[in-house]
């Protein structure tokens, strides 16, 4: 999947991933895609939970060995 902005959230855990995202997401332009890879089991659910109360989409998440892929479009 093709993006605009990279953020590298891995060894970071809760909320930091969550908050590196919306810091990232205000530099970018709506319909922008933004790539977030974590490794906090626990951004599954905050992602999620962050994209319903914000509007922004959650277009996918995978998940590779211990590491979590998300892909989000701004609102």
């Amino acid at each position: 999947m093709n993006f605009d902005k990279d953020l590298d959230a891995r060894g970071l855990n809760c909320p930091l991933p969550i908050l590196r995202a919306k810091k990232a997401l205000t530099d970018m332009q709506s319909g922008q895609v933004l790539r977030i890879i974590s490794t906090d089991p626990g951004s599954v659910k905050d992602f999620q939970a962050f994209c319903k109360q914000t509007g922004n989409e959650l277009l996918s998440q995978a998940e590779a060995g211990k590491e979590f892929t998300f892909f989000m479009k701004r609102k």
